[in-house]
């Protein structure tokens, strides 16, 4: 149990060398069919989430029309790869993507403080899969993790996981309140000990959220463990990712530090909904040569 967990011995981060390496991805460029294909491939890696007090079913239900179908007008653009929602929409996800292949995700475990009794945490956690989430994303309480309370982060993860069943876990690092490349290392490293399925960076709530350097030193955590056990762990970067350009840089990324076998989305998600009508906007000027206004968009 974690409460004799001891955490693992892990390489001190470099921070300056991390973000020198993080820039080399900012130079990377991709030709037109290569891009084409990039940027298909990255809107089926989006996770189309609405989190908001305000979310409504008939909210929800446009939200799922869109992971359906991202552009009525092109066909071609896969549909994305999976809805996030707040545990009570979860019904109506599961009614509108029936059949479609696409994914429910559902933050859960008090999302986003982390700040509740652990058998309350569960409760939710196993309420939410019975109703039909294939995917749980929780939070880990940072103020254990900063206080060294290590032990604790590793038992609730590992108890989380268990009360997940078949569905999968994505575990958020929320790497803003971390504050060294150190703690993200040590706090990834942590999670996937304890099963999770995903390592996360970001609620959305807090800045500065997915970072390119944060995001590295996730992926090499993961790389490091795939290399050591054979076991792979996904990775999903939240917050912050708004355009296809710096969606692209994340996918070189990927690509040189784990990859063409976590190039899908069965192992690698945008957390980003924004992005999505971006990557619509630079889809359709591939195909037109002109670029068209948001406006054309659905928001939903």
């Amino acid at each position: 149990m974690g409460n004799d967990y001891v955490p693992p011995r892990v390489p001190t981060i470099d921070e300056v060398g991390a973000t020198e390496r993080a820039k080399r991805f900012s130079s990377r460029s991709l030709k037109k069919s290569s891009k084409v294909a990039g940027l298909k491939l990255i809107a089926s890696m989006v996770d189309l989430t609405t989190l908001e007090g305000a979310d409504t079913p008939g909210k929800v239900e446009t939200l799922c029309q869109k992971a359906r179908q991202p552009d009525l007008q092109a066909p071609d653009v896969p549909s994305v790869g999976a809805v996030c929602v707040y545990p009570p929409m979860v019904p109506i996800a599961k009614r509108c993507l029936e059949g479609s292949g696409i994914k429910i995700a559902a933050v859960a475990t008090y999302f986003p403080s982390g700040q509740a009794d652990l058998d309350h945490r569960l409760v939710e956690v196993r309420e939410t899969v019975k109703a039909g989430a294939d995917e749980i994303d929780m939070v880990i309480n940072r103020g254990d993790f900063l206080s060294g309370r290590y032990g604790r982060v590793f038992d609730e993860v590992e108890a989380v996981k268990e009360a997940c069943g078949s569905a999968r876990l994505k575990v958020i690092l929320e790497t803003g309140e971390l504050k060294t490349y150190d703690n993200v290392r040590l706090a990834s490293q942590i999670a996937i000990d304890a099963g999770a399925d995903f390592i996360k960076t970001s609620t959305g709530k807090v800045q500065p959220a997915a970072t390119m350097p944060v995001t590295l030193v996730m992926l090499e955590t993961i790389r490091d463990h795939y290399l050591k056990t054979g076991k792979m762990v996904g990775m999903k970067p939240a917050g912050g990712i708004r355009t296809a350009k710096l969606a692209l840089r994340y996918l070189a990324m990927v690509k040189e530090v784990l990859g063409d076998a976590w190039l899908s989305n069965e192992w690698f998600r945008f957390g980003a909904s924004s992005l999505l009508n971006d990557l619509l906007m630079q889809l359709a000027k591939e195909r037109s040569g002109n670029y068209q206004s948001s406006r054309y968009f659905t928001l939903g």
